[in-house]
């Protein structure tokens, strides 16, 4: 028998928006009644891809939902669990076995739609059902609106593929994160352009914003700076070799960040990305747009 005692959220959580937030704030204010630990389950993989064997693009990798929750929510512990044991488990043993033998659970929070266990047969209904059964408190919470519109993974997802960062904070509650380490680029950020710059991936499988120019926010080593950060292929460059590449050029910062752990945040789109007819073309519209960036970080 666990020894902790913890107050859980259910649910998958890809982008960590304001619908779940209202799961996560419910679990925060629980364990500071029942003083346990305030925790979040989450999958390490999408159940829809685990389940149709199609490819779905995710707002966040599982680092990224862990590091939303800690910080936006003080979630204190984040269980990250294998979906394809969860999936062949049965609704009641995920309850009983799971969640209060293993994990010493007092309190579950999940959404009206959350279901668990060997073919979703677990429900909102049979969690609510079995906790009262066992004297295991349980709060399922109904889905969350935002201008009419239900706030969803899939909606965001939607924006976030149309450029439409700004419609996608408002329902994140949060700018779009994406993290990784700083790869080698084709150094024509320093070199040509005079600005330093931060070349990432995006892990698959993370949705790719569409494709442009965006005004960001860049987290390293305890520093946050402003940047412009280009989402595309890079048409300009005479050798590109047609990779989707993501490029920030780092504003009032010199030095290299190459191998370091980087968090990019992304605000706002300030254009479509374009083929300019040289570099110095290139380099003077990244200057407009470095000042486009500070304009609208003043405006916040």
């Amino acid at each position: 028998m666990n020894q902790t005692k913890r107050v859980i959220a259910l649910g998958f959580f890809d982008g960590v928006h304001l619908g779940h937030g209202a799961l996560l704030r419910t679990v925060t204010r629980r364990a500071a009644e029942l003083n346990a630990t305030a925790c979040a389950f989450t999958f390490d993989r999408s159940p829809t891809a685990a389940i149709t064997g199609q490819t779905v693009p995710l707002l966040s990798s599982v680092e990224d939902r862990v590091w939303l929750m800690r910080t936006h929510y003080q979630i204190q512990e984040v269980v990250v669990s294998s979906f394809d044991a969860m999936m062949r488990m049965d609704w009641r043993d995920f309850i009983t076995q799971y969640l209060i033998r293993d994990l010493g659970v007092v309190h579950v929070v999940a959404g009206h739609d959350f279901h668990f266990g060997y073919m979703g047969k677990g429900n909102p209904q049979r969690l609510k059902e079995t906790c009262q059964e066992l004297g295991i408190g349980c709060d399922i919470i109904d889905k969350v609106e935002q201008e009419g519109i239900t706030i969803s993974s899939t909606y965001i997802r939607t924006l976030i593929a149309q450029g439409e960062m700004d419609r996608a904070v408002e329902f994140l509650g949060h700018p779009h994160t994406l993290t990784n380490r700083v790869t080698h680029g084709k150094g024509l950020g320093s070199s040509s352009l005079g600005f330093p710059t931060v070349n990432l991936s995006i892990p698959h499988p993370v949705i790719v914003p569409a494709f442009g120019v965006y005004a960001t926010q860049v987290s390293f080593g305890g520093e946050r700076h402003m940047a412009v950060t280009n989402v595309g292929v890079r048409p300009t460059v005479e050798d590109n070799d047609g990779r989707i590449t993501v490029e920030g050029f780092i504003l009032d910062f010199q030095g290299d960040l190459y191998g370091q752990e980087l968090r990019m945040e992304f605000y706002h789109r300030l254009r479509g990305e374009q083929r300019f007819p040289s570099l110095q073309a290139l380099a003077d519209e990244i200057r407009r747009n470095a000042q486009q960036t500070k304009e609208y970080f003043q405006t916040l």
